[in-house]
């Protein structure tokens, strides 16, 4: 066997220093063999290595040939097995990682000295009073620090000469009682009283009248946090003159302020594998997801429509590398009326037959289920928990590897962080807004929804007695750091639009009009579809 050389032989030791292993000389030895293997792609076989590694019952850090060697063959087997000439196949599967709303870290923000910290007790489901006054705090604290950011409203570090146009400095609502001329303040809107709306900060809450106000794209309802400049009247009432939501950070500014920290829930990445990961992202050229929403099971007319797109991307030359089926799954409420549990149990079944019967599929895709708003569950309040395993057992006979969790859900692929939320949202924002959304920017509902849901930080900023939500699992809803994509199923027109670098679309519900969508994340293309009627 021949010595590694001495560049083989600082990155093995830096490689497995990082994941916490030490190398004795033989061991490295042994691990340089098998990275000998495979000259064209060194980095994937030294991470495959490390993956199995990491899973291997070892007694200690310090590895020696026999550890690396029982790995090594395992490996070597399932390559010659498979006939693969390079681990690449194998850590393209493994690229992708899907991240239940109920294992996603919560973290608090502590404004004293201004750092996130991550709640680490355990998260009960039924919380108590001042859990759901947290879930209303650590809203407004996400994104009051990151205003407290940008350059228009942060406070110069020197006194420099500005004028009042220059400052917009916030004022909290406490502070407004004596000031007199033009403030802007941060709150959420609030019906203290019955047709009154009032403006609530950490300190205090004052009744604002939106009637003249120059508003910007969105949608404002109830419990969204906004930026308001007026003045105070002298009976009490905040005369807004104009107001918007607090304005996006760039995901780069988030990340670099988060000191490392998970709040996406797939994990942190070092920085030498992000780029690692990011050189194999913008190579999979071949990688696409299919998603459809209301894939009814019980409708005959759905599931042959479903046998088309099915048979259609199992004919193509790379099949989809996952396909995400969004409910309902059933063409009526799972209710407490509903009395057909059994047979919504066996169309899964048929549903998995299905997908098994086109075997390029059952072997080279992933499929991954989220519920819907009307699906079987516990309750109606958001995360949804993923569907009840009565009923995806079957399913489950014929599709081993099939992924059900909740909606919402998150998805890591390489680098790319996208979230899917199956929920119908933009007709109960419609009907939730306080204010007609301004046709200045913009007159598509879609895009207004979108520019709601990222300058909020959050999927779904509804007052809780329109769309309740888990007081203590708020944070599985927010889009902070924003994500890359994000994917909302909704029963309305399919849409797509790419609003501050990220990409939002709607499939459009499958049952209704025959639309789906595709999405390849090597270039965040988005493919509207539908099936000729």
């Amino acid at each position: 066997m021949a010595a590694p050389s001495a560049g083989t032989r600082k990155k093995l030791q830096r490689k497995f220093r990082l994941r916490g292993f030490t190398l004795k000389v033989d061991a490295l030895e042994e691990a340089a063999a098998f990275l000998a293997r495979f000259p064209d792609a060194e980095d994937d076989a030294l991470d495959l290595l490390l993956d199995e590694l990491d899973k291997e019952p070892l007694q200690s850090s310090i590895l020696d040939r026999d550890a690396v060697r029982r790995v090594v063959a395992l490996l070597v087997e399932a390559e010659e097995a498979v006939d693969a000439a390079s681990p690449a196949a194998t850590s393209a599967r493994s690229a992708l990682r899907v991240v239940d709303s109920f294992v996603v870290p919560r973290f608090h923000y502590d404004p004293i000295k201004k750092v996130f910290y991550e709640h680490t007790s355990r998260l009960l489901i039924h919380g108590e009073a001042r859990d759901k006054a947290a879930l209303y705090r650590d809203r407004y604290q996400v994104l009051l620090q990151r205003l407290a950011r940008d350059k228009y409203f942060s406070k110069p570090a020197f006194d420099t000469v500005m004028t009042e146009d220059d400052n917009c400095e916030i004022t909290s609502i406490q502070s407004l009682i004596g000031c007199t001329g033009r403030r802007w303040i941060m709150g959420v809107i609030s019906q203290l009283e019955e047709r009154q709306f009032y403006l609530e900060d950490l300190t205090g809450a004052v009744p604002i009248d939106l009637s003249n106000a120059k508003i910007t794209s969105g949608f404002f309802v109830e419990n969204t946090v906004i930026v308001a400049e007026g003045e105070l009247l002298s009976n009490g009432i905040f005369q807004v003159n104009t107001c918007g939501f607090p304005p996006l950070e760039d995901r780069e500014a988030s990340l670099s302020t988060l000191m490392g920290l998970d709040f996406f829930g797939g994990g942190v990445i070092p920085t030498e594998e992000t780029v690692r990961l990011s050189t194999l992202e913008k190579k999979a050229m071949n990688d696409m997801f299919v998603i459809l929403s209301d894939v009814w099971l019980d409708n005959s007319e759905t599931m042959e429509k479903l046998g088309v797109v099915l048979d259609g991307y199992d004919s193509v030359e790379a099949v989809p590398s996952l396909f995400v089926l969004m409910g309902n799954f059933c063409s009526r409420p799972c209710n407490l009326a509903f009395n057909s549990f059994e047979e919504l149990r066996l169309q899964f079944g048929k549903l998995g037959e299905m997908i098994a019967a086109r075997s390029r599929l059952k072997e080279h895709s992933r499929f991954l289920f989220i519920p819907g708003p009307d699906d079987a569950g516990p309750s109606k309040a958001l995360p949804r928990c993923a569907l009840p395993k009565y009923l995806t057992e079957e399913l489950q006979k014929h599709i081993p590897n099939a992924i059900f969790v909740s909606n919402p859900c998150r998805v890591k692929f390489y680098t790319q962080e996208i979230v899917f939320f199956r929920q119908d949202l933009l007709y109960r924002m419609r009907r939730s807004s306080l204010i007609p959304p301004t046709t200045e920017e913009t007159s598509d509902p879609f895009e207004h929804l979108v520019a709601t849901i990222t300058h909020q930080s959050h999927l779904c900023p509804l007052p809780l007695t329109v769309q309740p939500i888990i007081w203590n699992y708020d944070h599985c809803l927010r889009l902070y750091p924003t994500p890359h994509t994000i994917v909302l199923g909704d029963k309305s027109e399919q849409k797509a639009f790419k609003y501050t670098g990220i990409t939002c679309f709607n499939p459009g519900s499958f049952a209704n009009d025959s639309t789906f969508a595709a999405y390849r994340p090597c270039t965040k293309e988005v493919e509207l579809s539908a099936l000729e009627s």
